[in-house]
């Protein structure tokens, strides 16, 4: 039996001395990225030979943006978060759940700066019947986390934990808003749109006799065909586009203006958009809005 080889003993570079050379030469034509400044100069590459498409280069794109955000950048602030009073009883606490359309509440005792636990819109089903129904022990634990937070943890956090919503504290210890879980998915796949938003779907809602609840994306042309108004529809599409364009600004919650004999109260709103309206009638006081 021929003895073996030395050259067949080494590892397979030696075999192949070319390979290396080779593998050097194809990382000078097409080098490794490296840092994330390469990867998205990479993407736009590929975006711009139509090699990804325009919904998976934003996807991509924002799942490299979320390393380097933290809570703070997208957090709804303290003064305009929806919370709950536990002191009050069950029938003052239903219309604001309503009004809101949340499915998880941050519950405050006695100060709003003193939350206690949440409250999740299905533990009520069972409650409805029973008005006099003591709330605290359908109250969760909640979950604090701090604002420089990043949310590539924070996501990783809620998906562990099975948690959906967090309370965001300063570094003295204070609330300084809420962050979702939705709030983190958005900043990658972008608007996440909810069962209502569907085109094909009622976006404005009556509320009372002179009172009504409307989407932001609702079309102007069918605001104004329901309420027989003139607002312009020329230069904006949707009710919160123009809303904006009044405004000079994107809407916050609790922006009010009159227009058409009607006041519009923004009640929801994000950091790109309006999601929710208040409309009634001038000369009807609107209800304040939810904080």
């Amino acid at each position: 039996m021929p003895e073996p080889n030395s050259s067949d003993t080494g590892p397979r570079s030696a075999k192949h001395p070319n390979k290396s050379l080779f593998a050097r030469f194809l990382s000078f034509v097409h080098p490794e990225p490296a840092d994330r400044e390469d990867i998205k100069a990479v993407l736009d590459a590929a975006h711009d030979r139509h090699v990804l498409d325009g919904e998976s280069y934003a996807m991509i794109a924002g799942a490299l943006d979320v390393v380097n955000q933290t809570v703070a950048d997208i957090m709804v602030p303290h003064s305009k978060m929806d919370m709950l009073d536990i002191a009050k009883p069950l029938t003052e606490l239903l219309p604001e759940i309503i009004e809101s359309g949340h499915s998880r509440f941050p519950v405050y005792e006695t100060d709003r700066d003193n939350i206690v636990g949440l409250l999740l819109a299905k533990d009520l089903l069972l409650s409805i019947a029973n008005p006099s129904l003591d709330l605290h022990p359908l109250i969760r634990p909640a979950v604090f986390i701090p604002e420089t937070k990043r949310l590539n943890i924070l996501l990783h956090d809620f998906r562990s934990s099975h948690n959906h919503l967090a309370i965001v504290i300063d570094e003295h210890g204070g609330t300084s808003g809420l962050v979702t879980m939705e709030d983190v998915l958005e900043q990658i796949v972008g608007d996440i749109e909810d069962e209502y938003d569907d085109d094909n779907e009622t976006t404005i809602f009556k509320t009372g006799d002179n009172s009504w609840r409307a989407m932001g994306i609702t079309e102007i042309d069918d605001f104004n065909r329901e309420f027989q108004t003139d607002l312009p529809h020329e230069d904006y599409d949707t009710l919160g586009g123009w809303l904006a364009a009044e405004l000079e600004r994107i809407p916050h919650r609790g922006d009010s203006i009159t227009r058409s004999g009607l006041n519009f109260t923004v009640v929801g709103a994000d950091a790109k958009r309006v999601l929710w309206l208040h409309v009634q009638k001038a000369g009807n006081e609107p209800p304040p809005p939810a904080l």
